[in-house]
C-alpha cells in the first residue's frame, strides 16, 4: 500500500469514529481563540489592510473578512482571514510538529460554512480532522523540513485545510483523495519570512487557505491527482530531500492533534515562551530592575535559536521573533502581551538597551530533550549577583494549560483590543457553545 492511501484510510477511520466531548470542547476553544486572534490581527495591521483594499479593490460580496467590518467576495474573505489570523503570531500550534494548526484550517472553513449554512458542530468535527492531517504530515517530516527553510504552517497546513474542507462539504472518498493530492502539489511556505524585519509570515497562512480552497475546487471539478502524492518523488521527498520518511500514525501517542496544541499567553513566537516565562518569574521573585542588570544568558534547544536570537529590532514583527526582546519586555513589565510588541513599544529605549544585554545559545542537552519538553534556562547577572530559573512547559502548553478563567480573560482582552463591543464578544462566546447554532450565527457579530 502506498503512503498516501495508508494515511488516507487512517484519517477516514478517525473521521468516522465518535469524538469524545473533551476533544469537541477543545475544538470550541480553538475556534474562539481563532476568532479573537483574527479580530485582533485585523486591528494590528489595520493600516496595511486599508492599503490593500485601496489598491486591490476587492469586489463586494456576502462574506465577512473577520475583524475588518467588510463584506467581500468569497476568495478575498478566505485570503484576508488567513492574513489577519496569523498577523500577531498569537495563534495556536504544536511544538513537535513546529506548525500553527488552527489559522489555515479555520480561515477556509468559516467562509465555506457560512456559504453552505453549516452548523458549528459539523465545522468543528471537520476542523479536528484538519488539525490531525496537518499535524501528522508535519511531525512526519520535522525537524528536517524546518532545516531546509520550509514553514510547515504553509506546507502541511495546505493539506490539513483541504482535507478538513472536503469532509465538511461531504465530498465522496475519491473527491477527498484528489483534493489531498491537489493540495500536495500546491503546498508551499518559506521560513525566511521570519528574518530581518520581514512582515510576510502571515502571508504564508493567507495563501495556504486560498491554495487549499483551490485544491478542493479542482478536485470537485473532476481533476485527478497522482495515486501516491506523498511517496516517490512526491510531497515527502520534495519537502525533505529524503526517501526514507516514516509516516507517523494518526492520533499519535493516543491523542488528537488538537489536544496537543498550545494556546499562547505571550504575544510572541512560541520559541520565546519558556525564556519569557522564566524571566517574568525571576522579576516577580527578586524584584528585578532593568538598570541593575548586567547581562542575561539564555540556554535553550537548538531549533529555538536560529532566527530568534537577534538583538536588532527594526519593528514589531522582528520583536515577536526575538527571544532577547521578549525576555527584556518580560523583565521590565512582568508581561509580554500585545502592547509590549506594538510599533511604539519596540522603539522604547529601556527595552532596546536591555535587549542588547541578552545572549542566547543552544545547549546540547536541552536540544536532546526537545520536543518532549521545550526548555529554557535563564540566568540574570545583576549588581547583587546571579539568579536563574528553568522552564520546561510554559503556560498554555497541554501539560500546563490555561484555566477556563485565563482563557476567557485572554479572549476578552483580544476582543477589546480589536474594538469588538463586549455584548458582541459575549454573544459570540455563547453562540459557539450552542449545539444548534450555525456558523452564520456568529458572523453577524463580526
Amino acid at each position: 500500500m502506498n503512503k498516501s492511501i495508508e494515511f488516507f484510510n487512517a484519517i477516514d477511520c478517525v473521521y468516522n469514529q465518535q469524538i469524545a466531548e473533551n476533544v469537541i470542547e477543545r475544538a470550541r476553544q480553538s475556534l474562539l481563540d481563532y476568532l479573537a486572534v483574527t479580530c485582533a490581527g485585523a486591528k494590528f495591521q489595520d493600516y496595511k489592510i486599508k492599503e490593500y483594499f485601496k489598491f486591490a479593490e476587492p469586489e463586494n460580496g456576502n462574506y465577512k473578512a473577520i475583524g475588518t467590518g467588510k463584506n467581500i467576495a468569497f476568495k478575498e474573505a478566505v485570503f484576508l482571514n488567513g492574513l489577519n489570523g496569523h498577523a500577531l503570531d498569537f495563534d495556536d500550534g504544536t511544538n513537535s510538529g513546529i506548525i500553527h494548526l488552527g489559522s489555515p484550517v479555520f480561515s477556509l472553513l468559516i467562509p465555506l460554512a457560512e456559504k453552505h449554512k453549516i452548523s458549528i458542530g459539523d465545522m468543528l468535527k471537520a476542523a479536528i480532522i484538519g488539525y490531525e492531517t496537518s499535524y501528522t504530515m508535519a511531525v512526519s517530516i520535522q525537524p528536517g523540513h524546518k532545516a531546509k527553510g520550509y514553514h510547515a504552517t504553509g506546507t502541511c497546513g495546505t493539506l490539513g485545510a483541504a482535507i478538513a474542507a472536503s469532509y465538511m462539504l461531504g465530498f465522496n472518498k475519491e473527491e477527498r483523495f484528489h483534493a489531498f493530492a491537489s493540495a500536495a502539489v500546491a503546498a508551499s511556505g518559506m521560513l525566511k519570512v521570519l528574518d530581518d524585519g520581514s512582515e510576510l509570515k502571515p502571508y504564508n497562512v493567507a495563501k495556504t487557505a486560498l491554495l487549499a480552497l483551490t485544491s478542493i475546487q479542482i478536485a470537485k471539478a473532476g481533476f485527478k491527482g497522482h495515486v501516491d502524492p506523498l511517496g516517490g518523488r512526491g510531497f515527502f521527498k520534495m519537502m525533505t530531500d529524503r526517501d526514507d520518511i516514516e509516516l507517523k500514525p494518526v492520533l499519535l501517542n493516543g491523542t488528537y492533534a488538537i489536544m496537543k496544541s498550545y494556546t499562547k499567553p505571550y504575544a510572541s513566537c512560541r520559541y520565546t515562551h519558556p525564556a519569557v516565562e522564566a524571566a517574568i518569574h525571576l522579576r516577580t521573585q527578586y524584584g528585578l530592575i532593568a538598570s541593575d542588570i548586567k547581562q542575561i544568558d539564555i540556554k535553550t534547544y537548538n531549533l529555538a535559536v536560529d532566527g530568534h536570537d537577534h538583538i536588532e529590532i527594526p519593528g514589531s514583527y522582528s520583536a515577536k521573533m526575538s527571544i532577547p526582546y521578549a525576555v527584556a519586555a518580560g523583565v521590565i513589565y512582568g508581561r509580554a502581551g500585545l502592547q509590549e510588541f506594538s510599533e511604539e513599544m519596540v522603539k522604547n529605549k529601556e527595552i532596546l538597551e536591555l535587549t542588547r544585554k541578552v545572549h542566547v545559545i543552544s545547549d546540547e542537552q536541552l536540544s536532546k530533550e526537545f520536543p518532549e519538553i521545550q526548555p529554557a534556562i535563564v540566568s540574570i547577572m545583576t549588581k547583587s549577583g546571579m539568579v536563574s530559573e528553568r522552564v520546561d512547559f510554559p503556560k498554555g502548553e497541554p501539560e500546563n494549560p490555561l484555566t477556563n478563567e485565563e482563557f476567557k480573560n485572554r479572549y476578552d482582552m483580544l476582543m477589546q483590543y480589536a474594538g469588538v463591543y463586549t455584548d458582541a464578544s459575549d454573544s459570540i462566546f455563547d453562540t459557539v457553545h450552542r449545539e444548534s447554532a450555525l456558523v452564520h450565527d456568529i458572523m453577524k457579530y463580526l
